[in-house]
């Protein structure tokens, strides 16, 4: 485990281009398991989880080329085994939930005999993929291992999920395709990496209705083909590099920000007088802002944030959004409806001077520009969360310390040199 030692206090200012974005990249490389043509892959992040993926697919006889330094991808799967043994199905790595729906389309069986977990943020549910699969025609049977049976063909089929799952949804686009029929989704999430993983299926030659909107309506059983793809910016990055150049007072230019995503992201950033400028698709936040939480017009209520799945304010951004609220004048409640974990790593952040109550596991209100002092904080093994923790310690004069800072790096390539590149002061201490 690496920790960051970070010399607080620079203004942050200059002009960047985000890494594509994860989530995207992993149910892309799962996707193209679905044909034996080339498939090409641009703007392809250079990450540990994306790594740990690449090396399973290769002991499975994928044939890879990775240009990291032009940042593209090229995978061909016609030579791969489809009698793959259990040890090589990753149960570590949170991504490994969507192998389930392309291997089973290839393979025709999978057998589990491991438990699939979950992260910090809670518990990852198997049952949902399950139902997935049922619904397309699989025979799931438990008896010591787990065993998902498709030798029968998957068929078209209709499922109205309990709630937004991103994994599930991905699973049930990756299944369908495959499937003979019509499959329709209500329910469905509509995450922009979500639409990515539909945007490159259809390049692959699927059919896809309602990408973007919460029901989704697959035509499967075509043959699907190469395709060449270009995966979008993380919106994670772009949003947490605006929020930097506002909490250091700086104007920060982010190249290629997707700007059609970022309305609701764009209001948020109004709460706390933050304003986001645009010249064509890259996006501006100009120096000197003032950090100041708006009051709602019913006045005797709290400014508030709240997150839930897309197109709510994604809750993967709230931890970014309270390092900015520490920074500004004022009070304002989040609500994160997502996560049970979500909010567990307050107590670090509170070990900066921050003033947080806790009011329960999914809410909190942070009063916002308290005196703040550098210190040494313990990293969850949360992406967003321990990268707020940077966020807050980049403010700070003096050297603060964030143990375990790991997770950084399964999400933002070449991130710690962005920031330097900014004027930022951090180093990695092995």
């Amino acid at each position: 485990m690496a920790d960051l030692k970070v010399r607080g206090g620079n203004k942050l200012s200059g002009r960047l281009t985000p890494a594509g974005n994860k989530n995207s990249a992993l149910p892309a490389l799962c996707a193209t398991l679905l044909t034996d043509d080339d498939v090409i892959l641009r703007n392809f992040p250079d990450l540990t989880d994306v790594s740990k993926l690449i090396e399973l697919l290769n002991s499975m006889g994928s044939k890879i080329e990775w240009n990291k330094e032009e940042k593209v991808l090229k995978i061909n799967n016609s030579s791969i085994d489809k009698n793959f043994g259990e040890e090589n199905f990753p149960l570590g790595m949170r991504g490994a939930i969507l192998l389930l729906g392309p291997l089973l389309a290839r393979a025709g069986h999978i057998e589990v005999t491991q438990e699939i977990g979950g992260c910090s943020l809670g518990i990852r549910e198997l049952d949902p993929h399950l139902e997935v699969l049922e619904n397309l025609g699989a025979e799931i049977t438990t008896n010591g291992s787990l065993k998902i049976d498709a030798h029968k063909g998957l068929k078209g089929g209709f499922l109205w999920q309990d709630y937004m799952s991103v994994t599930t949804t991905e699973n049930f686009i990756m299944a369908a395709v495959y499937a003979e029929g019509e499959s329709t989704m209500v329910n469905a999430a509509s995450e922009p990496h979500v639409q990515d993983l539909c945007n490159l299926l259809i390049e692959m030659g699927a059919n896809i209705e309602g990408i973007g909107t919460s029901r989704l309506t697959v035509k499967g059983g075509r043959k699907l083909h190469g395709a060449d793809f270009t995966i979008s910016s993380d919106h994670h990055e772009i949003t947490t590099l605006l929020a930097l150049g506002a909490m250091t007072g700086g104007e920060i230019s982010v190249e290629n920000s997707e700007p059609e995503h970022f309305p609701l992201i764009q209001k948020a950033f109004k709460k706390f007088n933050v304003h986001i400028e645009y010249e064509g698709d890259t996006a501006i936040v100009k120096e000197n802002q003032k950090l100041e939480i708006l009051q709602p017009y019913t006045k005797n209520m709290l400014q508030k944030l709240e997150a839930a799945p897309w197109p709510y304010f994604p809750a993967d951004l709230l931890p970014l959004m309270i390092a900015l609220a520490v920074k500004s004048e004022g009070s304002i409640m989040f609500w994160n409806k997502l996560y049970e974990g979500g909010f567990f790593w307050i107590p670090e952040l509170i070990k900066f001077g921050a003033h947080i109550v806790m009011c329960d596991p999914h809410r909190i209100i942070v009063y916002g520009n308290k005196p703040l002092k550098e210190t040494t904080v313990d990293a969850p093994n949360i992406i967003r969360a321990t990268v707020a923790l940077l966020m807050v310690a980049l403010t700070i004069e003096g050297e603060t310390t964030i143990k375990n800072a790991d997770s950084i790096r399964r999400a933002h390539p070449n991130f710690i040199e962005n920031l330097k590149a900014l004027g930022a002061d951090l180093e990695w201490v092995e």
